[in-house]
């Protein structure tokens, strides 16, 4: 078979043609896969900032709250007057002759009325 000269055969031309098309869609595919892989990490990238701003906004409420709790004041439970608590042991020793309270009980919650 004779080569021509000049001028590409149509089948020549659709073959080249061809490999042009190709060639223009796979740099298409590549370029949208790269564009949706940019984007996909942009996404994951603003996602961890909104959960860093979110843990670090969490922490600092989380001290503010211990800063309070730790500056207010401890109130100690009024002390009882000793009327008060000869009243209470009269009505644990009547509790006691009643039968409603053991010795053991009686003598526990002597201690805790005279200690406080």
């Amino acid at each position: 078979m004779r080569r021509r000269i000049g001028r590409p055969s149509l089948i020549g031309a659709a073959a080249t043609t061809a490999v042009v098309v190709g060639t223009a869609g796979a740099v298409k595919g590549k370029q949208q896969q790269k564009a949706a892989q940019q984007q996909a990490a942009a996404q994951q990238q603003a996602a961890e900032k909104q959960q860093m701003a979110e843990l670090q906004a969490n922490q600092e409420a989380l001290a503010e709250q211990q800063a309070k709790q730790s500056q207010a004041p401890i109130q100690a439970a009024p002390a009882i007057s000793m009327d008060e608590k000869i009243a209470q042991l009269e009505k644990l020793a009547k509790l006691k002759d009643a039968g409603i309270l053991s010795e053991e009980e009686f003598a526990a919650q002597k201690a805790k009325i005279l200690a406080g």
